[in-house]
């Protein structure tokens, strides 16, 4: 027997033992219970996306021919309501109407809009034309665009951008007691009432959903730090009391998240949803290996103290990889609205900047998820400014 055959059979039985040391680890019981968490919770970190979604397009009138997208949403009297925006052949953006017993079949949708700002500077002679490379913001050369609502002690406020070029984007909010909203009396909008500073460009910024310390709370940022300014009456910012004082700059100009998946943060999505355990806030986020496409992430924010950040996903919870997603501007879920009906969350979210979508999950087992496969990030939060 020759010493090459003998060290084959040695190096054989090691390899044998190896694998078997390997397997025994894999299948041990500690290993399996960690392995089998771990896929847990990241599943239950990924919301279900409705398997009929799009869930509403592009309508036959002109005003929404081009696209419908970002939705906001509120759940009154056992309805889910959204106020979307849409973009016509004039290259406008309005606010749209739609409703549903379930929220997932919208059975009523306006034919015409709610609310329009067609010209918020009335600067006559502007390119008026629907263009993805002129206006990659979704496409439109001016208008209101993104809404988020809330309903604040019986008044419903949305918050959205106001667009008129990139010279001009400030933050709007209008409001409407929420009698005059259900009865659909979309005339007796109280505004436009400008939040941001003028000569200033802002976008994204939402209300909490209830006063916080008695006064009305806007977060207007969560990049570089959270930010919530907070105001006696939204009427009057701008007039009795002053405009909001956020941080100004392109977000892409804002320093890595190293060592993260939200490589670059963007802004807000929908307005917090208030839990037990804290702010449920999802945002919008760029990760440096997959630049170009706009993901979803999660946090959870303090109840009493919503600059400080608890938790934060490890992953994103929300990616554009379905074909709505991508037929359109590509890359792209753009999330407006979130609402809670029996326990289960549901996030309404614009899909390549073309059609409405919606996702859903069990609401506390993905704040459970959250909590248990994130860490917290407390110790970063002395950066935090000061609420104004």
């Amino acid at each position: 027997m020759s010493i090459t055959f003998l060290a084959n059979i040695v190096a054989l039985l090691f390899s044998f033992f190896v694998i078997g040391a390997v397997l025994g680890a894999l299948f041990s019981e500690p290993l399996r219970a960690k392995l089998i968490r771990i896929l847990r919770l990241k599943r239950l970190l990924l919301l279900d996306k409705h398997p009929h979604n799009p869930i509403i397009h592009p309508g036959t009138h002109p005003w929404t021919a081009e696209a419908v997208l970002n939705p906001a949403a509120l759940v009154l009297q056992n309805r889910t309501h959204l106020i979307y925006r849409a973009i016509g052949m004039d290259g406008v953006s309005r606010l749209g109407y739609a409703s549903s017993p379930d929220g997932l079949l919208f059975d009523k949708r306006f034919p015409y809009p709610v609310y329009a700002a067609q010209k918020p500077r009335n600067i006559p002679g502007r390119a008026q034309r629907y263009s993805f490379v002129l206006y990659p913001s979704g496409g439109s050369w001016g208008g209101c665009e993104d809404p988020r609502m809330v309903d604040i002690e019986g008044r419903i406020y949305i918050t959205f951008n106001m667009f008129d070029g990139w010279d001009y984007i400030r933050v709007a909010v209008i409001s409407i007691s929420e009698d005059d909203f259900l009865s659909e009396q979309f005339w007796k909008w109280d505004g436009p009432h400008i939040l941001s500073k003028p000569g200033e460009r802002h976008k994204n910024w939402v209300l909490f959903p209830e006063k916080i310390g008695g006064k009305f709370a806007i977060l207007h940022s969560i990049a570089p730090v959270v930010e919530v300014a907070y105001r006696d009456a939204m009427e009057d910012i701008g007039t009795d009391e002053p405009f909001i004082d956020s941080w100004v700059g392109a977000r892409s100009d804002l320093p890595e998240r190293e060592n993260a998946w939200d490589s670059f943060v963007r802004a807000p999505g929908p307005p917090p949803v208030r839990t037990e355990q804290g702010w449920l806030l999802f945002y919008h986020a760029i990760e440096a290996s997959d630049p170009g496409r706009y993901k979803l992430g999660a946090m959870l924010l303090d109840l009493e103290d919503p600059t400080k950040v608890l938790y934060r996903s490890v992953g994103p919870v929300l990616a554009p990889n379905e074909t709505y997603e991508n037929h359109g501007k590509p890359g792209i879920v753009y999330a407006c609205g979130a609402v809670v009906r029996n326990g289960q969350l549901f996030v309404y979210y614009g899909g390549a900047d073309k059609v409405i979508c919606v996702a859903t999950t069990p609401l506390q087992s993905f704040i459970d998820a959250l909590i248990k496969g994130s860490q917290p990030e407390l110790e970063s939060m002395e950066l935090a400014r000061t609420p104004q």
